[in-house]
């Protein structure tokens, strides 16, 4: 397997909000909202004053070692999960929910990114060690997000009557159908097979969700020592309990956000502007926001009332039914693991520039916002075409309607501009403006809006000349529409559209490794890479 990489400014792509831009460019607005720069000096500095804010590392190591314990790990796993007893460990996370097979390709460029990060952190800072962390948040109960999956131009749908937080919703005979749907489609490339008795090994009816993702997700980075936390668990709440009670008591969060939304710059769009209290309440199949009442507190949906005495003794009994929004997440993680550095997508880094108040209001660690890396991947027939065309691989991010105009332009042996003739017709009415000034300046103006029509009128010619010629490219408008069709699915990014499974099934593991050789570290690039 032979790629090679091409790298190009984020701006290029035309697919990253001016927010995202301008962050990675270290705007002076935006430098309020964090702590840390995203360089080696940022990443040290957060080293150090990490060791401010401890963590119970032997609680998160013995709930690590359990959740490990049925299940064979690899031995660089097995040491990174030891080394975080040691004050000199710390953790380089990412986040996501538990989408089905893994959902759109950035979950996995994201948690390679981590991995990638962590080693090199390991070989610049020696007397330090470094572990990656994918935490996932099983708790979310979008299912119309996570219970779908695109592969192949085919969009499969979850059709299940489970309701509450998806992680723990049990796998039924209707995924199974979409594991049967699949494999009817990938077991036909090189790799399907291969892939798709993985998928069925991790994915088994009546298993949860979150176990599944668990098994999925470590058998793709057990050799790489990926840590995979799963904090839908009752003994990390408990060390999450005293947020969760001050939340309820203070509803201090939405303050601190609304304060922070308040100063953030006009040009942005907020993004996540949070509730009274941001906590949803969890039993059973229900995950529901827990609302103040005049008696004290009420979870929506529901019939579930709770005085104040009855709420603060449903945390310290049962905090595992005690769910941090998007909001409060974020402070949970980093209550739980040693954590410097967050690496997360656009949206996931707006939300965080928004929350450097709440950590502070409760003397949590901030840590470090790095963007997680992007790429375009271009199979070999794609990259045929491309070249075919007089295209690069930079041009895959404009339109259709743009290549074509480009190709017809460079292609064609007929004259489609007429500049000089738009030229011509300026200066005869500039010829006639100094004609009707002698008699009458107030005809200027007449004139003017003659020339206007005429200038006008032709540009309109030109563009249906154009419109004609590119009728006699048709082949070649259809190559371009197969292009982009590959590079940008439905309009978006690749990775913000296509699945994992569909590469394995291509190339095999070794898709992994080539993503996780190619993953930059300090630099601010967005990546191609094209089969050779």
């Amino acid at each position: 397997m032979n790629f090679s990489s091409t790298k190009i400014s984020y701006r290029n792509t035309d697919s990253f909000s001016t927010l995202v831009l301008d962050y990675l460019d270290n705007a002076d607005q935006l430098k309020d909202f964090y702590t840390y720069s995203t360089d080696i000096k940022g990443l040290k500095k957060a080293i150090e004053d990490r060791k401010n804010y401890p963590v119970n590392r032997s609680l998160l190591v013995a709930e690590l070692k359990k959740q490990y314990s049925n299940i064979q790990i690899s031995d660089k796993l097995k040491a990174n999960v030891e080394a975080l007893l040691s004050e000199e460990t710390f953790t380089v996370c990412t986040a996501h929910q538990p989408n089905i097979f893994t959902g759109h390709l950035y979950f996995i460029y994201k948690i390679l990114h981590a991995i990638k990060l962590s080693e090199e952190l390991n070989n610049l800072i020696t007397d330090k060690r470094f572990v990656p962390v994918y935490y996932m948040g099983s708790e979310d109960a979008d299912l119309d997000e996570l219970g779908e999956v695109h592969l192949s131009g085919t969009n499969y749908k979850w059709n299940t009557v489970q309701t509450g937080a998806v992680g723990r919703m049990l796998i039924d005979k209707e995924f199974i159908k979409i594991i049967n749907a699949v494999a009817g489609q990938l077991c036909v490339k090189k790799f399907g097979e291969e892939i798709i008795n993985i998928v069925r090994l991790c994915y088994k009816e009546n298993d949860t969700i979150e176990n599944a993702t668990f098994q999925f997700v470590h058998h793709l980075f057990n050799k790489y020592g990926l840590v995979i936390l799963m904090p839908d668990n009752r003994i990390f709440k408990k060390e999450f309990a005293c947020v969760i009670k001050r939340e309820l008591r203070e509803q201090f969060s939405e303050k601190k956000v609304a304060t922070s939304v308040a100063n953030f710059p006009k040009e942005y769009k907020v993004q996540a502007a949070g509730r009274e209290v941001n906590l949803f309440y969890l039993k059973d199949n229900i995950r529901e926001r827990i609302e103040i009442n005049n008696n004290g507190y009420k979870v929506a949906n529901t019939d579930l009332l709770f005085s104040e005495t009855e709420m603060e003794s449903e945390i310290n009994t049962n905090a595992e039914r005690f769910s941090p929004n998007v909001i409060l997440r974020p402070v949970y993680q980093e209550t739980i693991l040693p954590n410097i550095a967050f690496i997360g997508g656009g949206g996931e880094i707006a939300y965080w520039l928004e929350l450097k108040d709440v950590f502070k209001e409760v003397n949590a660690f901030f840590p470090t916002l790095i963007l997680r890396n992007s790429f375009t991947v271009i199979d070999k027939k794609t990259a045929d075409k491309i070249e075919s065309l007089g295209f690069i691989q930079n041009d895959i991010f404009k339109t259709e309607k743009e290549l074509l105009e480009e190709l017809v332009l460079r292609e064609t042996k007929i004259k489609l501009d007429i500049v000089e003739e738009k030229d011509a017709v300026k200066n005869i009415y500039d010829k006639i403006k100094d004609i009707t000034a002698v008699i009458d300046n107030t005809l200027n103006g007449h004139v003017h809006a003659l020339k206007t029509q005429a200038i006008n009128k032709l540009v309109i010619l030109e563009k249906k000349m154009l419109k004609a010629e590119k009728k006699k490219f048709e082949a070649q408008q259809r190559q371009i529409k197969k292009i982009k069709s590959q590079v940008n699915p439905l309009n978006n990014l690749q990775e913000r559209v296509d699945n994992i499974l569909e590469y394995l099934a291509i190339y095999g593991d070794g898709f992994i490794d080539l993503l996780y050789r190619e993953q930059p570290i300090f630099s601010k690039d967005f990546t191609i890479l094209t089969e050779q």
